[in-house]
């Protein structure tokens, strides 16, 4: 029997199957390293906003119309100031530079070209966007966290082999509520950049 195929495609309209996306995303947040607590009216909000915007990309990978992962890329400009203070305070021209939300993947689907791909259309979007710089930010958890699996996957040497680097000293703070917690709880991540 024939593993069924693989498409990774774009995502235009909030008519795509934007709960199937949703429910995606709360389902992988859940596992190492996020834990995150997820809630599908506040992630279908957050796609559907997403969305809205003509520079935004968000692209799925998919077996027939369910999702096995989602990445996503808008720019810079557009993010929170809680994401882009710490670029500026690096140096960081945020008007040249694409942001890369999540980039998400079911494991079974892992080792299979998905997340180069994922990157691929998300670098493309961005130099048709004119943007010089691709920057993303990755949580960072200790080493010795208790809830780290053995089987954890690093994924610096993927993203170094990618041509991303670390931005010396620029973090930023996400929240959002671990499995079983009641409140928000305040998350390092470490930002990383490449020229287009």
């Amino acid at each position: 029997m024939t593993e069924p195929s693989i498409i990774v495609d774009r995502v235009t309209s909030d008519a795509e199957g934007l709960e199937a996306l949703a429910t995606l995303r709360i389902r992988i947040f859940r596992e190492w390293p996020y834990l995150y607590e997820g809630d599908a009216a506040h992630e279908e909000e957050y796609l559907r906003a997403f969305l809205a915007s003509d520079r935004a990309t968000l692209v799925r990978a998919r077996i027939g119309e369910e999702p096995v992962g989602i990445a996503t890329a808008s720019p810079l400009a557009g993010q929170p100031d809680s994401l882009v203070a710490p670029l500026v305070a690096a140096g960081i021209d945020v008007a040249r530079s694409f942001y890369f939300g999540e980039s998400v993947l079911l494991p079974a689907y892992h080792g299979r070209g998905i997340g180069h791909l994922f990157f691929d259309a998300r670098e493309a979007a961005a130099r048709d966007a004119g943007a010089d710089f691709a920057i993303f930010c990755g949580v960072v958890r200790q080493e010795d966290d208790p809830r780290r699996p053995a089987d954890a996957r690093d994924l610096a040497p993927f993203w170094r082999k990618r041509g991303y680097a670390p931005i010396e000293g620029a973090l930023c703070e996400m929240s959002w509520k671990e499995i079983g917690g009641s409140e928000k709880v305040s998350h390092p991540m470490q930002f990383w950049m490449r020229a287009l």
